[in-house]
């Protein structure tokens, strides 16, 4: 599984920012307690947390969160943190503003899981409350073509590390099957990860269901204009009182 080792992730991802100053300048004193989903590493949550908001940030990966634990406690940082399912949260608080990023919504891949995930969400968001979360658009011409390549760098530790990777899309089930066999001098392992997609009118249709509506869709998160060819969808919703 491609979160099996929380401090490559960590590494991987420390200097992306762009989400971040999107959700800051949505944030307001209204929004003094705020949810953080799927929350990795803490790259989020922690520098919110700095600014004075009350973070509960929940992922379903204990290795994740024990390193984002270990992160703010060594900053002296309070932040809520739980394993949970998103799809089954038990917070004992409810906030005017949600978010999930790094494609996290991918990760649930049946109709059921992302009505499960809506219902959460909406049990725990006051009315007029605000959803923002991003995941990958689907364009068609680039996911019916089976990926294949190769590639080689160096870990944290210093090892070469080679990686076979194979991506392959079901336009049935709208899943990309993503696998890789990682080559170290002395080890070989596998990992996979499955990613649904799912398309923008669908989207507001799921989101209208469970009685929010879409304040904006943009292609990036520096807030450019959604088109077809946009690579990512960032949902900007507002949950109706």
């Amino acid at each position: 599984m491609k979160y099996n080792n929380p401090i490559e992730y960590d590494a991987l991802h420390e200097n992306y920012n762009v989400d971040l100053y999107f959700i800051e300048n949505l944030l307001n004193k209204n929004n003094d307690t705020i949810i953080e989903l799927a929350c990795g590493t803490g790259r989020l949550a922690i520098p919110l947390a700095k600014q004075g908001y009350h973070v509960y940030a929940v992922d379903i990966h204990a290795g994740m969160l024990q390193l984002a634990i270990e992160k703010a406690r060594n900053e002296n940082i309070n932040i809520h943190f739980t394993v949970q399912d998103c799809t089954q949260l038990q917070l004992l608080i409810t906030s005017n503003f949600v978010f999930m990023t790094g494609n996290a919504f991918q990760h649930f891949l049946s109709n059921e899981s992302q009505n499960a995930l809506f219902h959460s969400v909406k049990k725990h968001l006051h009315p007029g409350g605000e959803f923002v979360f991003d995941t990958r658009n689907t364009i068609l011409s680039e996911l019916t073509i089976v990926d294949e390549y190769e590639k080689s760098s160096v870990n944290s530790e210093g090892g070469k590390l080679t990686i076979q990777h194979r991506e392959e899309y079901d336009p049935i089930t709208q899943i990309l099957t993503c696998r890789s066999i990682n080559k170290l001098e002395h080890a070989t392992f596998e990992d996979s990860i499955r990613l649904r997609y799912t398309y923008p009118m669908e989207m507001k249709r799921l989101l209208e269901q469970h009685g929010f509506e879409v304040l904006h869709i943009y292609r990036s998160w520096n807030k450019n204009d959604f088109t077809k060819d946009s690579p990512s969808m960032i949902v900007h919703a507002r949950l109706l009182t």
